[in-house]
């Protein structure tokens, strides 16, 4: 748990790539294998500090916030897989002036305007609604689900040669008015719908 430490406190003196490198060495930290229990934490741990670390790299349109101080909010919609880990880890940060809040939905229609959605594994029959909502919102979409990407969502959890990987389409951030980092780019791999 020492690296969320490390990333989550980037302004003591880390530039943003030492944080990448950090993140980097956080995706070889979680087996491909069936997972126990404690590994199905640690693997969500990981992913909670690639949520926070995407705030980072990607660039909202002004329009995505109601005033420039507003909250930048993680959403997570149906079973919340991270338990504390994603809430611990942005505890008290701020990024571009905007504070990061976690929010728990648990159908679609409770979400609140919100920065990044996770949409949890019972919300695959609802993808069509849900990435309409989103490229409609500036919302980031992210999953690990099977065909996350291929169908639509943004962002795509997934293991690789025991690491935690990503794949991004392209088609569907770019649909939804956002921009991503290009170290962000280098560290995934793209998928068109």
């Amino acid at each position: 748990m020492s690296f969320l430490k490390i990333i989550k406190y980037p302004e003591a003196g880390r530039s943003k790539a030492n944080v990448w490198l950090i993140l980097f060495a956080g995706l070889l930290s979680f087996g491909a294998h069936a997972p126990s229990q404690g590994e199905t934490s640690k693997e969500y741990q990981v992913k909670a500090v690639f949520l926070y670390n995407f705030t980072q790299f990607i660039e909202w349109p002004p329009d995505a916030f109601d005033q420039p101080d507003a909250p930048l909010v993680i959403g997570i919609l149906g079973p919340d897989p991270f338990g504390k880990y994603l809430d611990e880890t942005v505890q008290g940060e701020k990024v571009n002036g905007h504070p990061l809040v976690v929010q728990r939905f648990h159908t679609l229609a409770d979400v609140a305007h919100c920065q990044i959605l996770f949409i949890s594994t019972d919300e695959k029959n609802q993808w069509k609604q849900i990435f309409e909502y989103a490229k409609a919102r500036h919302v980031l979409t992210v999953g690990d689900v099977t065909n996350f990407s291929k169908q639509g969502g943004m962002i795509r959890f997934f293991p690789e040669e025991n690491k935690i990987r990503i794949r991004i389409n392209l088609t569907s951030v770019k649909n939804a008015d956002l921009k991503v980092s290009s170290k962000l780019l280098r560290l995934a791999e793209i998928v068109e719908p």
